[in-house]
């Protein structure tokens, strides 16, 4: 975004939100993939205690793909639930990529859901009465938005609050030229440096296996990802052009958020926590993007450094909408709505963030970041103060035993605290190539994929 530092794309309604709101500078995903991810944001816990430990598999319109049938939320209190039972009017417009999405899921009342992790952007297959309807010819972002501003439209005049969850596909791939607005892809391809990433020249990180590129692929790629942004954008300023129009902007809280962070071309990868083999868990895979504006009531124009993460929004929002004792006891994160009211926190109860991806986890302080794989290595150990960009691995170097027997206890202590054990990610085949169904389920991670890129023996 603008509003963060990249001076090539274009992102003016996003810029706009944060100079409207408060950007939160160190906000971090529970685990560098999209349905754990999604799952974390909406149910407030980490992916060993809601099961959903990869992205889920699916074949899109064969009906018995267990990723299209299985329920992975069903018994999980959301906050959606929690507001509607209060009175709020609910609606999810966009992805959901959580399992069944056939019928309304996880509290949502108006379900316009695309129920896959991706599709072609110009034939979004929405769920509509029950069935997969393919809108061909349609750009997905903005019928994802023309669904959100029905609901928005059906609101006017009632005295009811409601919760709208806008939930865009972009930037994930595919991102070719036929796939987004043509203005927009031409342009970035053919008139912007590309700059502001690093090319794919850089070196791979020691000891992880990942598919390569060239400069040609670099420049398609990143045309596509920084159209797909763009035109994303658009759409975030009808919404808000919507709010402004009907008098709404200042009695309704707007937050962007992502699921999970994005390499393309940092540390010489292209992709998420499993662009690499084993997972990864570098900044670019885990810190995402998070807004939160209200005119008039959450401070404008601000950024904020606290270590925060997708654990504490749950807890954030039913605090801020006066549903505090509908926050489950079971979950790890603390709500920072004082923030959103211009308050002081004070400093948390733990100066660290957690993620975890399957057998990987990670500590992470402002200074430092400890990743831990199960069940022996390889470890890595960062000194983010003097090295952002993680490129020096300390783990195995003398003068840090101490530092890394501290960070391990707390990682130890705080996942001993919360993880469900028939669920715990450390225990179970998740090697980034997808979820199937339930992680109890024997066949829950039986890959899809067996001429995937993941390393293979070597023959004599």
């Amino acid at each position: 975004m603008g509003c963060a530092g990249n001076t090539e794309i274009r992102s003016p309604n996003l810029d706009r939100l944060a100079a409207e709101g408060t950007r939160f500078e160190n906000y971090f995903c529970t685990s560098p993939v999209c349905s754990p991810a999604r799952a974390s944001i909406i149910t407030g816990r980490i992916p060993s205690q809601h099961g959903v430990h990869d992205f889920l598999q699916w074949e899109q319109h064969v009906k018995d793909c267990p990723a299209d049938t299985t329920r992975f939320l069903e018994g999980q209190p959301t906050y959606i639930e929690a507001l509607r039972d209060a009175g709020y009017a609910t609606c999810l417009s966009g992805k959901w990529h959580l399992g069944y999405g056939l019928e309304p899921q996880a509290g949502f009342q108006t379900w316009n859901a695309m129920p896959y992790g991706a599709s072609d952007y110009y034939k979004p297959p929405m769920v509509e009465n029950g069935e997969i309807v393919v809108h061909d010819g349609e750009y997905s972002s903005d019928v994802f938005t023309d669904n959100a501003l029905k609901f928005l439209d059906g609101q006017l005049g009632s005295d009811d609050p409601f919760c709208l969850h806008l939930h865009y596909t972009a930037p994930h791939s595919p991102w070719g030229q036929d796939q987004h607005p043509r203005d927009l892809w031409d342009d970035y391809h053919d008139n912007c440096p590309l700059e502001s990433v690093p090319s794919h020249e850089e070196p791979l990180p020691r000891g992880f296996v990942a598919p390569r590129t060239n400069e040609a692929a670099r420049r398609w790629s990143l045309a596509g990802y920084f159209a797909a942004i763009t035109a994303m954008d658009r759409n975030v300023g009808r919404v808000l052009d919507w709010l402004d129009a009907n008098g709404q902007r200042e009695d309704t809280l707007v937050v962007f958020m992502s699921d999970n962070g994005m390499k393309m071309g940092h540390h010489g990868l292209y992709g998420k926590g499993n662009a690499t083999w084993p997972q990864n868990m570098f900044d670019t895979s885990v810190k995402i993007p998070c807004i939160v504006s209200r005119p008039g009531h959450v401070p404008q124009n601000r950024v904020d450094t606290h270590l925060l993460s997708q654990y504490d929004w749950q807890p954030t929002f039913l605090e801020y909408a006066g549903l505090g004792d509908h926050i489950p006891d079971v979950l790890p994160g603390r709500s920072f709505s004082p923030l959103l009211r211009g308050e002081d926190m004070g400093e948390r109860e733990s100066i660290f963030v957690f993620d975890e991806y399957g057998p990987v986890r990670m500590v992470r302080s402002k200074e430092w970041k400890l990743v831990w794989r199960h069940p022996s290595g390889a470890h890595e150990l960062y000194n983010l103060a003097d090295d952002p960009e993680e490129k020096a691995n300390l783990f195995g170097y003398r003068g840090f035993v101490e530092r890394i027997e501290s960070m391990r206890k707390e990682m130890v202590d705080w996942y001993a605290s919360y993880v469900d054990p028939r669920l715990d990610g450390t225990q179970l085949p998740i090697t980034g190539r997808g979820q199937l169904a339930h992680a109890t389920a024997e066949n829950a991670f039986a890959y899809r994929f067996p001429d995937a890129w993941l390393p293979k023996p070597r023959t004599r």
